[in-house]
């Protein structure tokens, strides 16, 4: 089924609670026939490789399978700090070309795919590997999509645009974050306004992943808390999801489990293999979780604080994800206090409380996680003057794509846009008079 055979949203809504009723009838109808289509359509599982040696599973994998001319998807940092070696190292001692593509940006746009697309056709690559975080898969995936479907990538935004399979495609995460190695979906940025694209597809997800936490180890600490609250993020916007199902639960619970555990030892001790292989895997979890159940307003706020200011996605949905617990804290306490238990943080003081309180429990922890591994709650230079069409933008975002459990109107992402520009004016101010 195309998108545009969805149902359209041609006026969002304001403070007018007709409009709002308007509004939540068409997003709930999207949400209900969302549904209908995850359960119609077949999503495939990459086959996964775990552990020290997986990198090189997965590459017997590839020339097993018959690959004998790789392109390499990465960055320019990861390719500087050599990270790639492990790999290409592993190639040549097996005489297989390769070609290395280090032009992912973050948040890349189409004229970075189209370049990689170009780096690929013109070396007659028969095989792609992405290695790198969110941005370098999603782009890998646009990459071989493009070829396989001989298009530019553009042809391709929206629901089941392709027509044909991608390449073979193969993934090494070097972040714990957007489990985009397990999604049907990549993210494209336009190349002027980089307002974010969505291309979705099942036949886009790689045919093998390779989480190796040696690749992983070198993550700096920042970088290890914004996209360990991404997987958090995923974890819990599929939980509150009305489309969540016994499937996604058992996901989404484990890799929230996993990432309350083991992000902070994570943080603190980055040649921690055992914590870089928990988070890696429940980066993995977290993708198959919100595969099927959908993300929220989260998401949608945190794409738009992006594009907008320049945020991380993670460190975006980090600042967003307090302030829609507390939006959803009603609507889903007792899936929320269901969680607490269920992933063991429930202390014996508390064990005999109600759902409510349970709930509210559960958000002062995820709270206290975010604040543990430093990460910034502001945004510089916020302006009252972009709120309306953050608030537009991202209320689209949720009626064509996401089944939240609370619908809000406008105004209930402005509220929360101000809560943030508050904060953020508040500490600048102290920090200018310690300064």
């Amino acid at each position: 089924m195309s998108k545009s055979k969805l149902p359209v949203i041609s006026t969002l809504m304001n403070n007018d609670s007709l409009q709002h009723a308007g509004y939540l009838a068409v997003a709930k109808t999207r949400a209900k026939v969302l549904k209908v289509v995850s359960h119609l359509i077949p999503v495939p599982r990459p086959l996964l490789y775990v552990g020290e040696e997986a990198c090189f599973e997965l590459c017997d994998m590839i020339i097993n399978e018959g690959s004998t001319n790789v392109l390499i998807v990465t960055d320019e940092v990861l390719n500087k700090l050599g990270v790639p070696s492990k790999v290409t190292d592993y190639l040549d001692k097996h005489n297989i070309n390769y070609h290395v593509y280090d032009g992912i940006t973050p948040d890349p746009t189409f004229a970075v795919v189209e370049e990689g697309l170009s780096e690929s056709m013109n070396n007659n690559c028969d095989s792609i590997l992405a290695i790198g975080g969110g941005s370098v898969i999603d782009a890998a995936k646009m990459i071989a999509m493009s070829q396989g479907n001989n298009c530019k990538p553009q042809k391709l935004i929206g629901i089941l645009k392709a027509r044909k399979s991608c390449m073979p495609l193969y993934c090494i995460p070097t972040t714990a974050g957007t489990g985009s190695e397990a999604t049907l979906g990549a993210v494209v940025s336009d190349n002027e306004t980089h307002q974010k694209a969505l291309s979705i597809d099942p036949r886009m997800i790689p045919r093998a992943a390779a989480i190796d936490p040696v690749i992983m180890k070198g993550m700096p600490k920042h970088i290890t808390a914004d996209t360990g609250i991404d997987v958090l993020t995923h974890a819990l916007e599929a939980w509150m999801s009305v489309n969540a199902s016994v499937e996604t639960d058992y996901y989404a619970a484990s890799a929230t489990k996993a990432v309350m555990h083991y992000l902070p030892i994570a943080y603190n001790d980055g040649g921690d293999l055992k914590a870089r292989e928990e988070m890696g895997i429940a980066a993995h979890y977290g993708g198959i979780a919100f595969n099927k159940a959908g993300l929220g307003y989260v998401h949608a706020i945190a794409h738009q604080l992006g594009a907008y200011y320049s945020i991380p996605h993670g460190r975006a949905n980090a600042i967003v994800l307090p302030y829609v617990l507390d939006l959803n804290r009603k609507s889903s306490e007792k899936r929320l206090a269901k969680l607490a238990r269920k992933i063991g943080i429930i202390e014996s003081t508390q064990s005999g409380k109600t759902d409510k309180e349970l709930a509210s429990y559960f958000i002062e922890q995820v709270r206290a996680l975010i604040e543990s591994v430093g990460i910034d709650p502001t945004v510089k230079g916020m302006k009252e003057s972009d709120f309306d069409a953050i608030a537009k933008a991202a209320a689209k975002e949720v009626s064509d794509t996401y089944a939240v459990p609370t619908y809000m109107p406008a105004s209930g992402i402005k509220d929360i846009l101000s809560r943030i520009k508050a904060t953020s004016d508040e500490r600048a101010a102290k920090s200018d008079k310690v300064a």
